[in-house]
């Protein structure tokens, strides 16, 4: 199947799950499509475990042609940020600069270092062993925590804002820092481009650095534009022209595509919102984007349920996903009260900051696509279904129970 038809599938399929989900289940239409594509792709695999349907063995297929990895890293993923950073309040952003900026740097780099090597030291007594890099891989795509499924029901339950500013900058950014750390250690596996710590370290710099000012360029150049034009529909398409146009660059010019797009966001959302929109422009716009945003939520949810498809059932590797849960849980808890600690003298965001932040930094489809991107082998099997394992508890029972943790936290304070 082609692109175009593969698209067609899934749109009509997230269409008809989050109808009924919204008529029947009535959870977050985020969370019920990703439950329901689960029971879908849960009977696909069941036909093929009673022999009814070969499903991993039909090439051509609908549900094997997805190419989750370059559906999200090459496409969806641009979107998505620059989405979410046009409605963040550059302000906010600047005043918590400090505690966003260690969470997203020094709480990425600590986040898989301990994951690494708590995986590499559990494994073995499972009855299997995984490569010292390809656990510390594990550690860098499971950092990047992913909170658009749960941003509506933090709002609900009275989180303050200076947390919100928090959880969404810090998500933002450690995206593209997650994803530079993961590129630099597949290098090591010779999967990838980089070899020694110089040419990690010039990756690091090309990538961010780059990406940065990619951004800022992308930004400076679609606020001259939106400056000398009133007509909304001319400058909705100047942002599309933005992230579409932009994101490609980046990946051309071998620059971080998602901190370039978070940064023009920002850009384009504040100043340009501010200095060169209309308020008739401003309207259209965030109606525009906002659609664009949850639209593609729902189908990155339902391309989350369907890849369960591809993990390996395997009564071992679903032990250390299970057992991965609170190590990526407790990494995440020490890791925030590190970066926390650090920024005191700047700022101080409450008792229960830590285990706010933490119960709210939610797995999502980052870390999906990023385990899907390794070379092919056991490793790869073991990983995919470890991290399937955590995103799936990530999602559903942290982002179904967040607003109540929440409360009951700001009850006891």
């Amino acid at each position: 199947m082609g692109l175009l038809q593969i698209s067609a599938v899934v749109v009509s399929l997230a269409a008809l799950l989050a109808f009924f989900n919204y008529r029947v289940v009535g959870l977050p239409t985020t969370i019920g499509v990703m439950l329901l594509s689960l029971i879908v792709s849960a009977a696909l695999v069941a036909a093929d475990l009673f022999g009814v349907l070969a499903v991993k063995e039909q090439t051509g297929s609908w549900w094997l042609a997805i190419d989750f990895n370059k559906a999200l890293m090459d496409g969806m993923l641009s979107f998505l940020l620059f989405a979410g950073a046009l409605q963040v309040n550059l302000g906010d952003l600047w005043k918590h600069r400090f505690s966003i900026g260690v969470l997203a740097s020094v709480g990425v780099v600590l986040s898989t270092a301990v994951i690494g090597c708590v995986t590499y030291v559990l494994v073995p007594f499972l009855g299997f062993e995984l490569p010292f890099v390809y656990c510390l891989l594990f550690g860098a795509l499971i950092t990047p925590t992913d909170p658009i499924a749960v941003l509506a029901l933090l709002k609900q339950a009275g989180v303050s804002q200076e947390l919100e500013t928090n959880i969404t900058g810090e998500s933002l950014f450690n995206d593209g820092v997650a994803v530079v750390v993961f590129l630099a250690l597949l290098g090591l596996t010779g999967a990838g481009h980089v070899d020694g710590a110089g040419e990690i370290a010039l990756l690091f710099v090309q990538e961010v650095a780059g990406g940065a000012l990619l951004g800022l360029a992308l930004g400076g150049l679609a606020f001259a534009m939106l400056r000398q034009m009133d007509d909304h529909q001319v400058e909705i398409l100047v942002t599309l022209a933005v992230v579409l146009g932009g994101y490609q660059l980046a990946l051309a010019l071998h620059a971080s595509g998602p901190i370039a797009m978070v940064i023009a966001g920002l850009l384009i959302g504040n100043h340009g919102r501010m200095f060169a929109m209309s308020d008739t422009t401003r309207e259209h716009l965030d109606i525009f984007w906002e659609i664009v945003d949850e639209i593609l939520n729902t189908v990155l949810f339902v391309m989350i349920g369907l890849e369960m498809i591809h993990i390996t059932l395997d009564g071992r590797y679903l032990m250390a996903g299970v057992l991965a849960i609170p190590l990526v849980l407790v990494t995440r808890y020490g890791c925030v009260s590190v970066a926390l600690r650090l920024v005191r003298p700047w700022h101080r965001l409450g008792d229960n900051a830590s285990a706010l932040l933490t119960w709210a930094g939610l797995r999502g489809g980052i870390s999906v696509a990023l385990a899907l991107a390794l070379p092919q082998g056991e490793a790869r099997d073991t990983i995919l279904t470890i991290t399937y394992c955590v995103v799936l508890f990530s999602i559903v029972v942290q982002g179904l129970s967040v607003g109540r943790v929440i409360r009951r936290l700001n009850r006891n304070k």
